[in-house]
């Protein structure tokens, strides 16, 4: 009696999605972009036209509650808290990841969620604040305020988009469980800092950082979950062990 064997199961991690694969999650990025830019148009012309006033008093208690309390540690701290996100500490820690992650998974899916996720970011600021026009907070500014509108929070949303999509991606890869959970905090704990720093300094009101913290983590999400597939054969799952591909 002869068996009959199973083909042999190509490995996810080498194979190349298909055009209609690639189509696909292009639109559906583009869509969850369009989408976000106009949430957040609507939002932030509310609080330009001072049409939710709790939370517009909210931002003018906020601001003048953390400028009273301001002191040469706290200055100093908050001032390497907004370093986290600046544009060329960004930019770096966004090219050694990308680099990082390709040498070490040996492929390229993770670095490509890496980049289409700040560039999105970027590309969604700019239009939001193109279109929104929000003054910043009328006190005593510790950074130099750039020509952007304070709708959203640009800072914010980058810190978002790099250190809680670096967060997630380690979560996902990394198969020492503790190490993988350390790593994450750290992550996720970044974006808070540098959010409380930039209302700390004046630069933003409590819903600019808001705004950018929303704003960038739909976005993520959305890369994640269209980018992001199931581990390939052979690769760590979350609790440490090798998967194995269904027959």
């Amino acid at each position: 009696m002869t068996m009959n064997r199973r083909a042999p199961i190509a490995d996810q991690s080498t194979q190349r999605p298909s055009r209609s694969v690639v189509l696909r999650s292009g639109i559906v990025l583009l869509t969850a972009a369009v989408g976000i830019i106009g949430v957040m148009w609507l939002c932030g012309t509310l609080l330009v036209d001072g049409a939710v006033p709790p939370l517009t008093r909210l931002d003018t208690s906020t601001t003048e509650w953390v400028v009273a309390r301001r002191t040469p540690l706290l200055d100093t701290l908050t001032h390497v808290g907004t370093m986290m996100a600046d544009t060329i500490v960004a930019l770096i820690v966004a090219a050694v990841a990308v680099v990082a992650l390709r040498w070490w998974l040996g492929r390229w899916r993770e670095s490509l969620i890496v980049v289409v996720a700040i560039v999105g970011e970027l590309l969604i600021f700019l239009a939001i604040t193109a279109l929104v026009h929000r003054d910043r907070p009328s006190v005593p500014r510790l950074d130099q305020a750039p020509p952007t509108s304070g709708f959203p929070s640009g800072h914010t949303g980058a810190a978002v988009a790099i250190y809680a999509c670096l967060a997630v991606l380690l979560l996902r890869s990394v198969p020492r469980r503790p190490l993988a959970r350390a790593l994450a905090a750290v992550g996720f704990a970044i974006p808070i800092i540098v959010a409380a720093s930039r209302v700390y300094r004046g630069m933003h009101y409590l819903t600019d950082v808001v705004a950018g913290a929303i704003a960038s983590g739909i976005w993520i999400a959305v890369v994640l979950a269209v980018l992001l597939r199931a581990a390939p054969a052979g690769q760590p799952s979350a609790n440490g062990e090798s998967r194995r591909a269904a027959p």
